[in-house]
């Protein structure tokens, strides 16, 4: 097990409509969304993206996700969501999120965190070894 590469990403996105309720607060299913939004920034700044992944034959599958709510979202807040990969293994990964919404005078209100839990499999679903290349640049070594 290697702990994460330490690296963090900021990804930047306003709360849409389409993503709250009729109180216009943020739905709770659509923290997984943004923090795929944030994952996917995340892998590109490493230089591996998802879709190099799957090219050279790997999936990362979601084995498990967490998401604490702390204070809602509202339609049209600037939120700022914190990435890291927290734990790497040769199979498994985990992430781990933070979302602020961020004030008009630049000042940050945490509004929730979470974690997501991931498998490496081949393109037949079964769990595989992520080569070592791929496991220098999650770990920020590449």
């Amino acid at each position: 097990m290697v702990s994460g590469g330490g690296q963090e990403h900021h990804t930047e996105l306003r709360v849409r409509y389409a993503e709250t309720d009729a109180m216009a607060v943020a739905h709770h299913a659509t923290y997984p969304v943004w923090f795929e939004v944030a994952r996917t920034e995340l892998m590109h700044a490493l230089g591996l993206p998802y879709t190099e992944m799957e090219t050279r034959g790997y999936y990362l599958m979601l084995s498990g996700l967490h998401v604490q709510y702390r204070r809602a979202a509202r339609y049209d807040d600037r939120l700022d969501i914190t990435t890291r990969i927290t734990e790497i293994r040769s199979r498994t990964l985990k992430f781990a999120y933070e979302v602020h919404r961020i004030g008009a005078d630049g000042t940050r209100e945490l509004l929730a965190t979470g974690e997501t839990h991931h498998i490496a499999t081949d393109h037949q679903y079964r769990p595989s070894r992520m080569p070592d290349d791929v496991l220098a640049l999650l770990a920020g070594e590449g």
